[in-house]
């Protein structure tokens, strides 16, 4: 079952459900490709068919953040808790641990991504981790597949920024047996970003202890109130504005 939000289908997994289909992949070998979808990706996608292709091609795709939670439920399917790319990612780490799975980091400025998998290391040693930054040329970007390729990742997560690392997983399926993006997540892993404490999590507001620690983010919150506008527009079943 998906639930359909401004076009983009949504798996209504909570966070151990999809954890738990990722193991299965692995174990299983199969290939597959997750997409964290969040309000700005949904609303971009209403003007970008091939985003749109993009992601809903993919495996799962999960709820990214309390507003994609609130439209699904204001649409009548609700689904069971947000799944973010930070926190799933650091969800699969014990999977990661006990299967001895080898995990590739490909993202963030130069020293970001291995720094973060050094941190990630110390708490999970059983995994085997391999990272890359993400600042990599047209020209240089073979050697990149290259790398990625002789290390034979189960789990490859990929930090470029949405939409181009959506656009780039997809290009690139087969690398490891699950992809992902996942935004800035190497940021958050290496301890260069400090996520909002636990009850501001608990209440859904970690949006806007960002917005307070990074007021350079206020254009991307803008986002926000034109998708719960389009939302409450496909809600009562009017054609939704064309802005």
């Amino acid at each position: 079952m998906t639930v359909d939000i401004l076009g983009i289908k949504v798996k209504p997994y909570s966070m151990q459900e999809t954890v738990e289909r990722i193991r299965q992949a692995v174990d299983n070998q199969a290939l597959m490709r997750v997409v964290t979808a969040n309000p700005e990706m949904i609303y971009a996608s209403i003007h970008d068919q091939r985003l749109k292709d993009v992601i809903n091609s993919a495996d799962i795709v999960t709820a990214d953040g309390i507003g994609v939670v609130w439209a699904a439920r204001r649409l009548g399917t609700p689904v069971r808790e947000r799944v973010t790319g930070i926190d799933l990612v650091q969800a699969i780490f014990p999977s990661a641990d006990a299967g001895k799975w080898r995990v590739f980091f490909l993202g963030g400025q130069p020293g970001v991504a291995e720094q973060a998998a050094n941190q990630v290391v110390q708490k999970h040693p059983g995994i085997a981790l391999e990272a890359e930054h993400g600042y990599f040329s047209a020209e240089e970007e073979p050697n990149v597949l290259e790398k990625i390729r002789q290390f034979q990742p189960d789990i490859l997560f990929v930090g470029l920024g949405a939409p181009r690392q959506e656009f780039w997983v997809a290009e690139h399926h087969g690398l490891a047996k699950v992809s992902m993006g996942v935004g800035g997540s190497f940021d958050a892993l290496a301890g260069l970003v400090i996520r909002a404490p636990k009850r501001i999590q608990e209440l859904h507001l970690e949006w806007l202890y960002r917005l307070w620690k990074e007021p350079r983010r206020w254009k991307r919150q803008t986002v926000l109130p034109r998708f719960v506008l389009k939302v409450i527009w496909r809600n009562w079943g009017k054609r939704p504005p064309n802005k």
